[in-house]
Order: structure tokens, then C-alpha cells, then sequence
């Protein structure tokens, strides 16, 4: 059983939601992407996607409670993927602040997801990873997600260019 309490943001929450974000990239990024570019990432526009994001459920979006401490967040909704069947769902993003990682929060908010995507009808759950984000790539592989490589790409990310995989489980 969780520690983490999870339910569905409010827009009070977006300014930690946004914090997280920013944080959990600064953090789990270095090295990854260039110093200027991880400098560069705008808690201004973060906290203006995620309010609307709240506002408009698109993607929903569901927090993790530690007592009264948000830890992380995730989006979730159906997959953006052109092609993907309609039963498909897709992990928009998750993340869990660095200080609380490893310690069931991410897991905890794994299975809201899950549990939301099943109840809209979903059957499938992809979602995108940069292949150098070892530490997700793991969380996810043990999460019962399976890489399709058929699926790598290069995707734009600030000043450099960086390769991501889909990966995909059966939500059963």
C-alpha cells in the first residue's frame, strides 16, 4: 500500500505542479542536454501549460501527496500518436520531485494513471522516453512497459536534437 495519496489536480495546484516539472528536468536532464538549455527552462511557461492542461482536463492531470506536500504529478490521456487506435492511452508526462525518488510516489502515480486510462476505455498505454533517460527507461521496464523500436526518433529539444523511444504495455 502507497504512502502517497493521489487525486486529481486543481488549478491551486499548477504553481507546484509547474515547480516540479522544471526541478525534476534540471535535475534529471544534467548531462543530458546542454547546462544553457536546462538554465533556460521557463517556470512561467510550464505553470501556463499546466493550468491549462487543469483547466480544460486535457491531459488530466493527477497529483501525489506526501501529508500536505505535493512530491510529483502525471498527465494522462488518449495517445496523440497519428495512427494509434482509439483504445490507445499515452503517459503525457510524470515526474516526481528529485528529493523523493525511489520511494513509491512515481508507482503510486503510475496506477492512477492506469486506473483513469482503463476507465476511459483504453486497453494500451504508450508513452515517449529520450533514450539517455536511463533512470525512466528502468522505472518503466519494471512498470511492464516494453520498448518498440521501431518506434525511435529524433525530437527537437532546445538547442539539440535527442533520440526517444515509444515504449507500450496492455493495460489488463
Amino acid at each position: 500500500m502507497s504512502i502517497y495519496k493521489v487525486r486529481p489536480a486543481t488549478l491551486r495546484d499548477a504553481p507546484a505542479i509547474a515547480a516540479i516539472h522544471v526541478n525534476t528536468w534540471k535535475e534529471a536532464f544534467e548531462g543530458i542536454l546542454p547546462e544553457a538549455d536546462l538554465a533556460s527552462i521557463s517556470l512561467e511557461k510550464r505553470l501556463e501549460f499546466w493550468r491549462e492542461a487543469i483547466r480544460y482536463n486535457d491531459p488530466q492531470v493527477h497529483v501525489a501527496i506526501d501529508d500536505d506536500r505535493m512530491v510529483g504529478f502525471v498527465g494522462f490521456d488518449r495517445s496523440r500518436d497519428p495512427k494509434s487506435k482509439a483504445t490507445t492511452g499515452e503517459i503525457w508526462a510524470i515526474y516526481v520531485g528529485p528529493g523523493d525518488w525511489d520511494l513509491g510516489a512515481g508507482l503510486a502515480l503510475w496506477d492512477a494513471a492506469r486506473e483513469g486510462l482503463v476507465d476511459e476505455g483504453c486497453t494500451d498505454v504508450t508513452l515517449w522516453v529520450m533514450l539517455r533517460n536511463e533512470r525512466a527507461i528502468r522505472f518503466f521496464e519494471l512498470a511492464g512497459f516494453k520498448r518498440e523500436l521501431n518506434t525511435a526518433r529524433t525530437t527537437p529539444m532546445g538547442s539539440v536534437k535527442v533520440e526517444e523511444i515509444r515504449m507500450k504495455r496492455a493495460l489488463d
